[in-house]
């Protein structure tokens, strides 16, 4: 959308947690207003978790009985008997299996209860984030975003909170499936042998081998492989969004270098995590398979033995082939589960942002009648730094206002001041006699108006771009307030008319035709005081012709402030105020000014000198 902030730094590097218990614990207290939900979603998984352990050692009941009934058949051959029927318990066999397939259902019941729960309180608790996020950031001083990249900003808003989500809803529960596994199997395995369950952990050791130094490894791979394809995308972004200049310049040899040098880091970060993260599982099913022969030699022997049932050994085996599996997946859960809380901390980062604070000023008010005055100003963006040390003028209701001088003098700051984006150190503004400190923001706003060189438009259609302006304006002020700005006449011709979408660079329609818009805009909301940010720069005579009418009639009668970077433009101002260094120099109008032959004259004549030579 024009005008619209970029999206870089979505792919940034998530540092770990500062501070991970304080962060878990906030996060958690999320969920305190629905802790019933959490401990049933608790209990299912833990009851899910037991049916699923047991059943192993009941089909292994079932294969005893058939065993039994084979080694019965053989024994009743053996002393001459004659077996018409190999003498199995079908019937304790069909009991057994019912149990299990009624173990199985009870499981999957349970996890799907649990998880529809814990999604609706996961969605739920994201849903408080995302709404204290968003009201936050409506909150937080213009400052904030000077500092904090646009890039940032979304990944917080976006990347941290999907995040937070995903491991919400799932890794929780997983984390608590896999303890009570571990823990389950462990019993599981004891009650059965002691013996095989020492057998069987000795493999431990080998697998958090893997899982503290190969693992470690591949997400350091990862984390490189994230970085490399955000920077990747910059570039490509960049280069295919600025193809002209690019090609203008004969710029594409060194952009397909440097695209082949990112493209070469990212390749081999890439190839190095996929690797690694391969060798993960190859390397936990050897060691699996090792404890898995070791358990069928051992377990074998004493079946033969008649040490041991061979059920006992078939569900003690089905046992150590699940035994590494919750190991696994609490060692990934923990890794998630940091990668996490480092993204709630960067959440209840922007939540603990200081806010801009309405504190309410002791003055008396002026005996003048202007409009706008400001008294002794003093502002800095830091208080060892000023911009403005002690600045005073009066505006008349009606007065066309013209702010003028060279890059950096302060002009934007002076329009920030007037809306309070930033509080003044010191001194006095009012508005209508009022201190602006002690009205709202937002009341303030309301008297306000501005149209600025940059198009601010969204994506959607025209007429929802000027409706922007007042939302409870009717559809017959939206064309009034169109016709004003003179965009009726092309928005008429258009296939769609009004409800013409705007793609995301509004570039389906001309630099003018978006000025025009967002004069419309301007007109619907029938401002006090106006704002204007000259954007004609950049357009043709026969569209710079239709801006300047329709400006001219959005200044009518209206106290209005233009920001002028044409002196030509502003000749007719009432007053014009020049600016230095964040100070104003000069004050007066055209003539005036033209006449003390000072700072004004020197920046008039300059331009009008690089006219004529242009």
């Amino acid at each position: 959308m024009s005008g619209r902030p970029g999206h870089g730094g979505m792919n940034a590097k998530k540092d770990k947690p500062k501070n991970m218990s304080k962060t878990l614990k906030r996060l958690l207290s999320y969920m305190m207003d629905k802790i019933h939900l959490v401990m049933i979603v608790i209990v299912l998984a833990i009851a899910a978790t037991i049916f699923q352990i047991v059943t192993p050692k009941i089909l292994g009941k079932a294969t005893t009985t058939i065993f039994e009934g084979f080694m019965k058949a053989k024994e009743m051959i053996q002393n001459g008997e004659v077996v018409g029927k190999i003498p199995i318990d079908f019937d304790r066999i069909g009991k057994l299996l019912l149990i299990v397939l009624a173990l199985y259902a009870a499981a999957a019941l349970f996890s799907f209860i649990q998880q529809f729960i814990m999604t609706r309180v996961t969605q739920r608790i994201v849903y408080q984030l995302r709404l204290e996020f968003n009201q936050k950031m409506n909150r937080l001083p213009v400052s904030y975003f000077d500092t904090h990249s646009n890039g940032d900003i979304m990944s917080r808003a976006i990347n941290d909170m999907d995040n937070i989500a995903t491991t919400l809803q799932q890794g929780v529960t997983q984390f608590l499936t896999s303890v009570v596994m571990l823990v389950g199997i462990l019993i599981m395995m004891f009650s059965i042998s002691w013996k095989l369950s020492i057998v069987a952990l000795l493999t431990i050791p080998l697998s958090l081998i893997v899982i503290m130094f190969v693992a470690p490894k591949s997400q350091k791979f990862f984390s490189k492989q994230q970085k490399s394809l955000g920077l990747l995308n910059d570039k490509v972004e960049e280069t295919y969004g600025a193809h002209i200049v690019t090609k203008s310049f004969n710029h594409e040899e060194a952009d397909i270098a440097n695209f082949e040098q990112e493209n070469e880091v990212l390749y081999q970060a890439s190839w190095k995590a996929q690797f690694i993260s391969t060798i993960i599982m190859p390397l936990m099913d050897f060691i699996k398979n090792i404890g898995y022969i070791m358990v069928a030699v051992i377990g074998g022997i004493q079946v033969a033995h008649g040490q041991m049932a061979i059920g006992d050994v078939q569900a003690f085996m089905q046992y150590t082939t699940q035994f590494s599996q919750p190991i696994s997946q609490l060692a990934s859960i923990i890794n998630t589960i940091q990668a996490t809380i480092a993204s709630a901390e960067r959440i209840f980062e922007v939540l603990d942002e200081a806010e801009m604070q309405d504190e309410k000023v002791d003055v008396l008010a002026p005996q003048s009648d202007a409009k706008i005055i400001f008294k002794d100003v003093a502002f800095g963006y830091s208080e060892e730094s000023l911009l403005m040390k002690k600045v005073n003028f009066e505006v008349q209701d009606g007065q066309k206002v013209a702010i003028v001088g060279p890059t950096g003098a302060g002009k934007t700051t002076m329009i920030n001041l007037l809306e309070r984006f930033y509080d003044i150190n010191s001194g006095f503004i009012f508005y209508n006699k009022q201190e602006t400190r002690n009205l709202k923001r937002d009341e303030l706003r309301e008297h306000f108006s501005m149209v600025l060189q940059d198009t601010w438009l969204f994506t959607g259609s025209i007429y929802d771009n000027i409706h922007y302006g007042r939302l409870d304006a009717t559809e017959e002020e939206v064309y009034a307030a169109a016709k004003a700005a003179h965009v009726d006449d092309f928005v008429r011709r258009l296939p769609e008319g009004y409800q013409t979408e705007l793609n995301e660079e509004a570039s389906n329609i001309s630099q003018g035709q978006r000025q025009l818009i967002t004069i419309a805009r301007a007109f619907l909301v029938n401002p006090d005081v106006l704002i204007l940010d000259e954007a004609t720069s950049s357009v043709d005579t026969r569209t710079e012709i239709l801006i300047q009418k329709a400006m001219e009639n959005l200044l009518e009668n209206r106290t209005s402030f233009v920001v002028a970077h044409r002196l030509s433009t502003i000749r007719d101002a009432d007053k014009i105020m020049v600016m230095n260094e964040g100070d104003i120099v000069e004050i007066g109008n055209h003539d005036e000014l033209m006449s003390q032959n000072d700072f004004y004259a020197d920046l008039y004549n300059s331009q009008f000198s690089d006219a004529l030579e242009a």
